[in-house]
């Protein structure tokens, strides 16, 4: 039996991120399991179901960081995604993008804007 932060975390996985989520999980089973079980336990089922922010909030959050960092492009279409899931308009998503510009440069609003399209296109397809 799965304890409860992993059916909570399971849940705001679904939620959040659906099919991409699921398959990310899905694709760590065979390489490290345990890596799987601590994303759903950790982020999603500890700090998503905290109740301060709204998920909204959080993933503006989370899109600003991964951008920032530069270098996580699954990740942050992930994430693009997640963030049109839980309410984000497109012009929301390009105002964070945008404002990653001045806080992380110019080469990462640009990757991150560049993701974005492809999140939009794959969407539309």
């Amino acid at each position: 039996m799965k304890n409860s932060r992993f059916a909570v975390g399971l849940e705001h996985l679904s939620k959040i991120d659906g099919e991409a989520g699921q398959k990310v999980i899905e694709s760590l089973q065979d390489i490290c399991p345990d890596l799987a079980k601590f994303i759903i336990e950790y982020p999603f089922g500890d700090i998503y179901s905290r109740p301060t922010l709204d998920l909204k909030s959080r993933e503006i959050a989370t899109v600003a960081a991964l951008t920032a960092l530069g270098n996580c492009k699954p990740q942050l279409k992930v994430h693009l995604n997640a963030a049109m899931n839980v309410g984000c308009t497109v012009e929301e998503i390009k105002e964070v993008l945008l404002q990653m510009s001045v806080y992380a440069g110019f080469p990462a609003a640009i990757n991150g804007m560049f993701a974005f399209k492809e999140v939009l296109d794959e969407r539309n397809a």
